[in-house]
């Protein structure tokens, strides 16, 4: 049995099946609460039935992973020859789940360092495979986690969504940004900053929202050698005109994924996300 570095993660990174199966990594589900179910992300719930529960106005909340079920991944992983992990998660300021991470490695049979990424979604995924391509170089976990690190101070995340509404209820974004938000029936741009989602721009219409978002993510990604995920919910054409434009705009391209977010993000954002996260190699 090999010994080598593994790399878990959360549901929210939103990675590729390939790029799993490929770089074995492990990502732990959070929950999505419709109604009186408990469903896992990935498995058991769509982001297209989280949209239509929130299209009616269903009751939608969302949970991190218990401890016991990363306690349960630590042995997993460690029994299928793993000598150390690495646990990167979501931004500590959006969910609890890095605190259960850490609870959980206190009982692991082999080390575990835990990360709070300060990302999500693709952001935080870029994070999971620059250290699971480190580990596979032959690094240990110090090695592991600073290619996360250095990947995360190196990606930036920005979203349109059609209301704050849905951040507000879930408490991921403050009732004056929320204001201020709807204030005219203004179009939100938001940013991932420091672990946080702000309101970053307040534009006029969705159109010219999503050109900003155009912009944002051209300037952003400069001249140098990056790695783009568009993301969205229940909006499928906009993000795929979106990644067209982007990969004429963007010279230094290498990456450019497309996919919809998953139950738990969908939650929190709403029907019409789109997002775009951008990571320099």
């Amino acid at each position: 049995m090999s010994r080598h570095v593994a790399i878990v993660t959360d549901s929210t990174a939103y990675l590729p099946r390939t790029a799993v199966e490929r770089h074995r990594i492990t990502a732990v589900p959070l929950t999505v609460v419709l109604g009186d179910q408990a469903l896992e992300e990935g498995t058991e719930i769509s982001a297209r039935s989280v949209a239509q529960a929130l299209q009616k106005r269903r009751p939608v909340t969302t949970s991190r992973p218990a401890p016991t079920t990363f306690a349960d991944t630590y042995r997993k992983v460690a029994a299928a020859g793993a000598s150390g992990i690495v646990s990167l998660h979501l931004s500590s300021e959006i969910s609890g789940t890095y605190d259960a991470a850490v609870l959980a490695a206190k009982e692991s049979p082999v080390p575990v360092h835990v990360v709070d990424t300060g990302m999500v979604a693709m952001a935080l995924g870029f994070c999971a495979l620059a250290a699971a391509e480190t580990a596979e170089a032959g690094g240990g976990i110090d090695e592991a986690v600073a290619a996360a690190e250095k990947r995360a101070a190196a990606t930036s995340a920005y979203f349109y969504v059609d209301t704050l509404d849905y951040l507000r209820r879930g408490g991921r974004i403050g009732a004056a940004q929320a204001l201020l938000g709807s204030a005219l029936a203004v179009k939100p741009l938001l940013q991932l900053t420091d672990g946080r989602i702000e309101l970053l721009e307040k534009v006029r219409t969705a159109s010219k929202a999503i050109a900003r978002l155009e912009e944002l993510a051209a300037e952003q990604a400069g001249e140098g050698q990056v790695d783009i995920a568009v993301h969205h919910l229940d909006a499928a054409e906009r993000a795929d005109a979106l990644a067209q434009r982007l990969r004429e705009r963007v010279p230094g391209l290498n990456e450019l994924l497309v996919s919809e977010v998953g139950a738990v993000i969908g939650a929190h954002t709403g029907p019409g996300l789109l997002g775009v996260v951008v990571s320099s190699r």
